[in-house]
């Protein structure tokens, strides 16, 4: 299967429709419950889950791994080997379930740990951003690429989501930011696509599951963005099923904000 310009036309139309179908509607209007893991998820995730588990299925017949499966399910899948899709029917599940306007649909096609292409699509703002890999990336059809000039990073703005994994770096960020400006939105996926579009300069998040990342790398790694993991270069051979990341618009401020990112690291390490 060669990954075309329709094919791309048809796998996003797939994802708006899922999302105007089975996402809108319910915005502001469901109540979520928590998972075993304690997330959370809505009656919107499961209907648009289900929903395109069908319409990727008639796009391409492959074995989608989406993330309200259970985790048995979904190694069997990634274990299999091959092609698969890989779906977040409903990124920033958080957000949607307090009736703020920020959330997502992101599909990925993979073969084995590597997206072929990926698509995000943001219903409110009727945003779809997507790649091929190799290819390039595209935003509602505008190619997309970073600007090649960014601020430093003491004037840049900053998307930083931290887990508990990452204390002493959380504690280093709140008392000596090198940053001038901290965003939390709730979506990994708008994240990467939010940067890609240099809406924002650098972004650190802790701990991302596959379907956090594999639309939004690819759609930043095409854009021309610059990427990496906390403890390596290469983000794409970072442990697959907990990924973090440490991005940039450029590849000289990622340097910079890379430095301080592990220098924080080794300095918590060192003074627990």
């Amino acid at each position: 299967m060669d990954i075309t310009v329709r094919f791309a036309a048809r796998a996003i139309d797939a994802v708006r429709s899922v999302a105007i179908a089975e996402i809108l509607p319910r915005f502001r209007s469901v109540e979520p419950t928590r998972k075993q893991d304690g997330s959370l998820v809505t009656d919107a995730d499961l209907a648009a889950q289900a929903a395109l588990v069908r319409r990727l299925g008639a796009l391409e017949p492959l074995p989608v791994m989406g993330e309200e499966m259970s985790p048995e399910d979904q190694r069997a899948i990634f274990e299999r080997g091959g092609r698969f899709w890989c779906v977040d029917p409903l990124d920033g599940t958080s957000n949607f379930s307090r009736g703020v306007p920020f959330f997502a649909v992101s599909v990925a096609l993979m073969e084995d740990a590597r997206p072929l292409f990926g698509t995000v699509y943001d219903p409110i703002a009727d945003e779809a951003y997507f790649a091929v890999r190799g290819a390039g990336a595209w935003l509602n059809h505008r190619p997309l690429i970073v600007p090649g000039q960014a601020p430093p990073l003491d004037r840049a703005v900053a998307e930083v989501s931290l887990r508990r994994d990452t204390a002493g770096l959380r504690a280093a960020l709140k008392k000596r930011a090198p940053y001038q400006r901290r965003l939390t939105s709730g979506s990994s996926a708008l994240s990467w696509c939010h940067l890609a579009a240099a809406r924002t300069d650098v972004m650190l998040h802790s701990g991302q599951k596959l379907w956090d990342y594999a639309a939004g790398a690819l759609i930043l790694d095409e854009a021309e963005g610059s990427l990496a993991a906390l403890q390596q270069d290469d983000f794409w051979s970072a442990p697959l099923w907990s990924r973090s990341v440490v991005a940039a618009r450029s590849a000289p401020l990622l340097e910079e904000w890379k430095a301080w990112v592990r220098a924080e690291l080794s300095a918590a390490r060192e003074n627990p």
